[in-house]
């Protein structure tokens, strides 16, 4: 039996797909698989972890102990997998680009975010509302609401994007394929019916999270729109796409009926999209200054806040 719940493992396994596809082929190379040019992480319990390796045309699966021994806590596997890492690219004689100033490694702002809202991240997926939805053992009436509350996040992101989305400084991050509420209107009408906008109202930290979106774009801070434009489309394009999976298959919707909002087949290639936007980032990065940066990552952490906000006030209300 796995050390690990399922929501865990799945949640670690997607973001090391996502955010860390170079850093799993170091992992191979240093690890067993010196030849290794592609790696991904498909499975890890409290012994190691397990990459699916290709090396001179032959695919297998490379399983790699935790370096420090077993572990048991959800934080220790974040560890686990930096000390993997960092041994790699010792024993691979790896020497990454130094910062002429701090003479540490200069990091992408991407990654920044990544790195710095991390845990945040870890706390929205691991609240009891959305874990019991990644299980698969929610009910169909709390992925009706879970689609509810999407409405009135979107409504009011929809609505600032529209206020900027012709700013240069915006412009990379955004797609029209982005926009949901129409998909929403859909998902609703077939969830609830025609007349769901009388039916639906938001928990309190909805209505909270959507002011402080309209706070921000109010503001014309185009930094804080797009740490909120982050934290939703791309966790739509990352997790959402599993928690799509599970609903489809445990309530039985057929043809993406009452699933439109994960449905991004317009964008293209998923993975090249997220791709572009972590470069737009990167690049958006490059012109802060400390403050600035640390300013917009906060922002960020500040969104995974209400998320995880939201789903706690979700729980309330279904015990009412």
């Amino acid at each position: 039996m796995n050390t690990f719940d399922q929501t865990v493992v799945d949640a670690v396994l997607a973001h090391m797909g996502d955010d860390h596809g170079e850093d799993n082929i170091i992992i191979a190379r240093g690890n067993g698989a010196p030849e290794a040019s592609a790696s991904q992480m498909v499975d890890l319990d409290g012994e190691g972890g397990v990459w699916r390796v290709t090396e001179n045309g032959e695919t297998r699966e490379l399983r790699i102990s935790w370096p420090d021994g077993p572990i048991t806590e959800r934080p220790q596997i974040r560890r686990a997998v930096v000390i993997l890492y960092r041994n790699a690219c010792k024993q691979l004689g790896i020497d990454p680009q130094q910062d002429e100033a701090s003479h540490e490694p200069a990091k992408p702002f991407s990654q920044v975010i990544r790195e710095g809202s991390w845990s945040d991240h870890d706390d929205s997926e691991g609240a009891d509302f959305m874990a019991s939805i990644m299980r698969g053992t929610a009910t169909r009436d709390d992925y009706v609401a879970l689609v509810a509350q999407h409405f009135f996040m979107y409504e009011a992101l929809e609505a600032v994007v529209d206020e900027v989305v012709n700013d240069e400084r915006f412009a990379p991050f955004h797609d029209e394929n982005l926009r949901r509420l129409a998909a929403l209107n859909d998902d609703l009408t077939v969830l609830i019916g025609e007349n769901w906008r009388d039916e639906i109202e938001p928990v309190p930290a909805t209505a909270e999270y959507a002011e402080r979106i309209r706070q921000v774009g109010a503001e014309g801070w185009v930094p804080g729109i797009i740490a909120h434009h982050y934290t939703r489309y791309l966790g739509d394009l990352s997790g959402g796409q599993m928690i799509a999976k599970r609903v489809v298959r445990q309530h039985g919707f057929e043809n993406g009926e009452g699933t439109k909002f994960y449905d991004f087949k317009e964008l293209g290639s998923l993975p090249g999209f997220k791709e572009r936007y972590r470069e737009a980032l990167d690049a958006l990065g490059e012109s802060f200054n400390d403050v600035e940066q640390a300013r917009m990552l906060h922002e960020v952490r500040r969104a995974y806040g209400f998320n995880t906000a939201v789903f706690i006030d979700m729980a309330k209300a279904k015990q009412q």
